[in-house]
């Protein structure tokens, strides 16, 4: 069983998030709606059992509320994964929605690295600030080891490319967690993940 459960409470947020990778279906209540059809979609498109419920000091505003969410949910990543065997390592998507088309690679390296280049034409998407699409993939990449990579190659509406990208890094990390049978241990030259 490829699950993890992870809670993390700080004066800031109270969250806990659990994850099946082999599941299906979501659960999601950040107090932030766009925030919540983004994750809803990440989990939809990533083949992922996904719940997600946080308490967060949104009478500030909404950037711990995603960033923290960002550090669980990558956590819950890297323990649902445990050693990393058998899987396929490394996973891509290039996922069009409207005008928007997007790229997304992930590598489950255990080195962490983040690289975007995705900008918002407008400072809110909803309730969210448009700036923390890059802040919630940055925390999870950290937090979960994950190099990843996002381009956004065409795109005009704040809505599609951040719908597009959360999709996009569904499908890649499905990708790369998938098994498949002709690896034997990690897929590493050195041996270790």
């Amino acid at each position: 069983m490829r699950t993890s459960e992870i809670t993390r409470t700080t004066k800031e947020t109270d969250i806990q998030v659990t994850l099946d990778l082999d599941g299906s279906g979501s659960s999601i209540d950040t107090g932030v709606g766009f925030f919540d059809h983004m994750l809803t979609g990440m989990a939809k498109h990533g083949f992922m059992e996904l719940s997600v419920k946080v308490s967060g000091d949104l009478e500030v505003d909404d950037h711990h509320t995603v960033e923290d969410t960002g550090i669980v949910i990558g956590q819950a990543i890297a323990k649902a994964l445990g050693d990393k065997s058998g899987i396929k390592r490394f996973g891509s998507c290039i996922l069009p929605m409207d005008e928007t088309l997007v790229l997304v690679a992930v590598d489950l390296s255990g080195r962490p690295y983040f690289v975007s280049d995705a900008e918002f034409p407008t400072e809110m998407i909803g309730d969210m600030h448009s700036e923390m699409v890059n802040e919630f993939f940055y925390a999870v990449s950290y937090s979960a080891a994950i190099n990843l990579h996002i381009k956004v190659l065409r795109g005009s509406n704040s809505h599609h490319i951040a719908e597009a990208i959360f999709k996009a890094f569904g499908r890649a990390l499905d990708e790369a967690v998938s098994i498949d049978e002709r690896i034997n241990g990690v897929l590493s030259t050195k041996g270790a993940l």
